[in-house]
């Protein structure tokens, strides 16, 4: 029994690890209720005014927001690129919880919560990317590039209140 304990710690300790090399978290308190910070993460024409690093533009194609729902989008650079993106939604609580699979390259599993502090929402956006070679791929632009979507959401968020 204690050699099954033991595995089992070891096996949850490799797991943890694994998960660390190519997990990617943003957090953020936002000046606004959670319903509303949900609200402009499910409705996308709100979600399309701010999406994505500073000078980024969209074209939702695809945005059925439920379990199983595609969303499906076109992200246009400020230099001049586009940028396929393929999601699929996997889970959504609201106001709680939104979990998605961004299938398209590069592959990762996106889960955000919004969490209400006092009237104002803490918002954790987790990325778990396929392997620790993709994360590492992306870090030194996704990292900042995540903080630049969510001053844009502030931004969006502010002009509501």
């Amino acid at each position: 029994m204690e050699s099954q304990k033991n595995m089992t710690m070891t096996e949850n300790k490799n797991e943890m690890n694994e998960t660390y090399e190519r997990e990617m978290v943003s957090t953020r308190i936002l000046n606004a209720p959670r319903e509303l910070v949900f609200k402009v993460w499910a409705d996308p024409l709100h979600l399309a005014q701010w999406w994505g690093p500073k000078g980024f533009t969209n074209t939702f194609h695809e945005f059925d927001f439920k379990p199983g729902g595609k969303w499906n989008l076109i992200m246009h650079g400020p230099d001049g690129k586009n940028y396929k993106n393929e999601s699929t939604f996997l889970e959504i609580i609201k106001p709680e919880r939104i979990v998605f699979d961004h299938i398209s390259g590069p592959k990762y599993l996106a889960t955000v919560i919004f969490e209400e502090i006092d009237g104002k929402t803490k918002i954790v956006w987790c990325m778990l990317f396929e392997s620790a070679t993709v994360y590492n791929n992306v870090k030194g632009y996704a990292i900042d590039s995540n903080q630049q979507n969510l001053d844009k959401l502030e931004t969006h968020l502010a002009k509501m209140i």
